[in-house]
């Protein structure tokens, strides 16, 4: 079982990043959107509070730093098409699309948000 829950993450400037992530969350499944005035919530499909959902809310004092976020892909194609996706919404991509020394079948892309929040997509069979 994917013990994973939610992400609550912190951006120096929402109307900013929230465009990004409006484009980017739900072409990585988190389809339906629970906003408040302080949280922007993407989530999965399913009930909350069992799916997995993706949090956003705005910290002026915010720094990003070395934390990393990553994310599955089906297959290489969809590393290659969400590389391409991120390039298209103001993203900054860091390195790949391309395999990695991680394993043999390490295919990554790893990115950042607007704001520099790091990300990385992820397929590999072993």
């Amino acid at each position: 079982m994917n013990k994973f829950s939610h992400i609550d993450l912190r951006v120096n400037d929402l109307s900013r990043v929230l465009p990004f992530y409006e484009k980017l969350l739900p072409a990585l499944g988190f389809t339906r959107a629970f906003h408040s005035a302080d949280w922007r919530v993407f989530a999965g499909e399913g009930e909350l509070p069992r799916t997995a959902y993706f949090a956003i809310t705005e910290d002026r004092e915010h720094q990003p730093n070395a934390n990393l976020i990553g994310f599955w892909a089906d297959d290489r194609e969809e590393v290659d098409r969400m590389a391409e996706l991120v390039r298209e919404i103001g993203g900054t991509i860091n390195d790949g699309p391309r395999l990695f020394p991680i394993s043999p079948t390490y295919y990554a892309v790893f990115f950042e948000d607007p704001c520099g929040n790091k990300y990385e997509i992820v397929h590999r069979l072993n």
